[in-house]
Parts: C-alpha cells; structure tokens; sequence
C-alpha cells in the first residue's frame, strides 16, 4: 500500500524539530562547561545563552510571512542551510563574547524561520481530523531531540571537547536538509483533494493556506482575543520550557552537586516524558474531537487547562526536593504535562485560522521567543541577586524564585485560555 505524501511530509518535520533541539540543548551544554572552565558568572552566562533568543524573536513574523509568500517547503531549506553552516565555522570560546553573541543571533534568525514555516506546511498537508496528532508528533520531535542531546552530548564534551558538540550539529542539519530537498514539495492545487479528503469526504477550506497572493488580515488578527488566549500560553510554555532547558543542567551541579556525566540516563526522563506526553495529548484529542465525545473549544480548554496547572503544582514543588530522584520527578511530571497542554494551545492556530496558521504561529511563537529572553536573563540576575545577598546557592531558598515564576504563570495562563479561546474558525 503506498504511503500516504503527508505523513512523508510530517514524518521530515518531527525530525526537523529534532535535530533543531539537539542543537539547543548542546549548545547549553557546551557552552556552560566551556564558560565554567573560564570562571563566567551566572549573568554572563545568561546573557550568552538569551542571546539565540533575540536573533529568534526577530524572524518569527517574518518567517510567517516568508511561508506564506515563498512557500514553507523553501523557507525550512534556507533556515536549516543558514544554521548549519555557523555552526560549522564558529569556534566555541567563552572568551570570545562578540563572536559568540554574533552567531547565537545568526542561529535563532535562522531557527526563527521554522516553526511558522512547518505551521504553514502543515495546513497545507493535513486534513482537519488529522491535526492534533499531525501537530503534536512534529512539535514532540523538539522533546525527543532534547532528550537525546541530554543523554548523549555531556559524555561527547567529556570525551571529545565542547566545540565537537557544534560539528555534530552542523552534520546533522546537512543531512536533514538534503533529505529535506529530496522528499519534500508543495501540494499542487490540482491534488489538494487528495490530501484533504479521505473516505472521499468534502474538501474543506480549513485544511489549506490561503492564496499567496491575499491580503493578511492583520488588524483583526492582532485585536483578537482567541489570538491572544494563545500568544499569553505560548509565552508562558517557553518561560518554563526554556528556563528548565538552559538552567537545570546549573540547578544539577549547584544545587545538588552533580554534573549531567554522573547523572546517566536520568537526565534525559523529563524531555522523553514531554515526547511522550505531546504524543498522547494530539492522539487524545482527536479521538475526543473525531468520537463527538467533545466539542473542538472543549477539547482544547480542557487538556491545556489539565496540562498547565498540574506543570504549576510540579514546578513550585521542584525546589523542596533535595535529591536527583525527587528533581528528576518534579521535572518530567512538569514539561510532561506543559506537553500535554500543547494538544490545546499550540494546535489552536490551525483551528482558528486555517488559511493564516503560518502567520499566527509567527505571532505566537514571537511571544514565546520573548519568554526565552526574559525567562533565561532574568532566571541569571535572580541567582546572582540571590548570591549578592549571601545566600548559598546550593540551597532551596535561593532557586524558589527561579521556579515559582513559570509556577504562577501556568496557572494565570489557563484561566486566559479558558475565558478566552475558541476551536471554532474565525479568519476566512
């Protein structure tokens, strides 16, 4: 039997977040044990690792329009040629601050480009009963990535040195991307039917972008409070995300004395758990939405509602638990229910505006780049504000702050999202 052209094309873009996540997180990795090597403080040390941040906050709503101009298929290629190729010429030396802020811009603008692009792929493949899983197997790829390079990238700077991490990387971004070329292409309009329908089912509108040619309705996009109800947990999702992502390697060896060798495959639990969870969360809904069990608004009000409180009660607890067992535990029970949680917001795009999910995503994803600046700056101040006051940082006190943040914005988060979101259509 041959095999579905769209579950090529989501098969390439859960590997797509994959490989982007291992170079997130090796970079966090290589980074820290180079810049600890040097002596650089807390501060430094979050103001390098924010700095991807900035370059990507830059191109999301470009990215968005790029897609829906150029075609997603074009603007993946480019992103993953740009990155690749910085992270095979850039030395990776603390002591190079300009260099290294320079190429972490360069590497988020490039990286900036993929979410709304794979958002705009995406509602052009997939059919609507097909996106919650479709969605949430692609994003659960950036877990499963996380997951690998926390296992597998410590014992290769033990082993080979940090700059190794970085042509490792470069390596996997080329074989991607000529996979990419290879296998993948726009729908033609001519066989759209056949990418929409199933069972010879209507086609519906929702199931692709709009003409390259339209005009974006940015006024009512931007005044929308759907729109918003997403942009608000989008940001707070990445907030938590990103500071577990970049500071709990830190938490490990200051708070608990333990470097991420000593660790073994534990390190990697909480982001297996978020692939695991995002999986289960897309595969629950559209059975919920598919079975009639529950209307589309419901279905998503109800798993970001489950996701983002439990991830709030697992967050707040994480700092009272004083061994790798209990922060291991609070940590996979957290990101696992934020991935849980995906199956609500982060498909609502393509439930609100179909023929736009390119843009909005951009939109959206803007708002959750800001968390990573804001999130992973301000988790360094508080640690040397805390180490400013003599406080010991290897104690709970002075890492209460640095979670109990996300902690309250996940529960602030799902009170907007349930007053304010709609799995009902609203941009034609």
């Amino acid at each position: 039997m041959k095999f579905p052209k769209r579950y090529v094309i989501v098969l390439l873009t859960f590997v797509c977040t994959n490989v982007c996540y291992i170079e997130r997180v090796g970079f966090s990795i290589a980074y820290t044990v180079a810049a600890d090597a040097v002596g650089t403080n807390q501060a430094n040390k979050g103001m390098i690792l924010s700095m991807f941040y900035y370059g990507y906050v830059l191109s999301q709503i470009p990215g968005g329009w790029a897609a829906q101009r150029l075609g997603g298929r074009l603007v993946l290629l480019l992103s993953f040629v740009l990155w690749s190729l910085i992270c095979a010429v850039v030395p990776l030396d603390p002591n190079k601050a300009i260099l290294l802020i320079l190429s972490r811009l360069l590497v988020g603008v490039s990286q900036g480009l993929i979410f709304p692009s794979i958002h705009t792929v995406l509602a052009q493949w997939v059919p609507p009963q097909e996106r919650s899983r479709s969605v949430s197997l692609t994003t659960s790829g950036m877990y499963l990535g996380a997951a690998c390079g926390m296992l597998l990238l410590p014992s290769l700077v033990k082993h080979m040195g940090p700059q190794s991490v970085f042509s490792v990387e470069a390596m996997l971004g080329v074989a991607w991307l000529l996979i990419w070329f290879k296998f993948a292409s726009d729908p033609p309009r001519t066989d759209l039917p056949k990418v929409l329908s199933k069972d010879k089912m209507k086609v519906q509108a929702g199931g692709v972008v709009a003409p390259r040619t339209v005009k974006i309705p940015w006024r009512k996009i931007i005044f929308s409070l759907p729109i918003w109800a997403i942009v608000v947990n989008n940001f707070t999702f990445h907030y938590a995300l990103y500071v577990l992502m970049n500071w709990l390697p830190t938490y490990f060896k200051l708070g608990l004395k333990l470097s991420l060798q000593d660790m073994g495959s534990s390190k990697m639990l909480p982001y297996l758990n978020m692939f695991l969870f995002s999986n289960i969360g897309g595969v629950l809904a559209d059975h919920l939405i598919t079975r009639k069990i529950l209307s589309v608004t419901k279905t998503r009000k109800l798993l970001n509602t489950i996701g983002f409180v439990v991830s709030a009660i697992a967050l707040m607890a994480l700092p009272l638990f004083r061994t790798p067992s209990g922060t291991i535990f609070c940590s996979s029970v957290s990101l696992g229910f934020l991935a849980l949680g995906r199956a609500g917001f982060a498909v609502n795009h393509m439930d609100v505006a179909p023929k736009f999910a390119g843009i909005v995503m951009g939109i959206s994803n803007t708002a959750g780049t800001l968390a990573g600046i804001v999130g992973v700056g301000l988790t360094g101040r508080i640690l040397e504000a805390a180490k400013a006051s003599n406080m010991d940082l290897t104690s709970s006190e002075s890492w209460r702050t640095v979670f109990f943040v996300p902690g309250y914005l996940c529960i602030f988060s799902s009170f907007i999202f349930l007053f304010f979101s709609t799995g009902e259509k609203i941009f034609e």
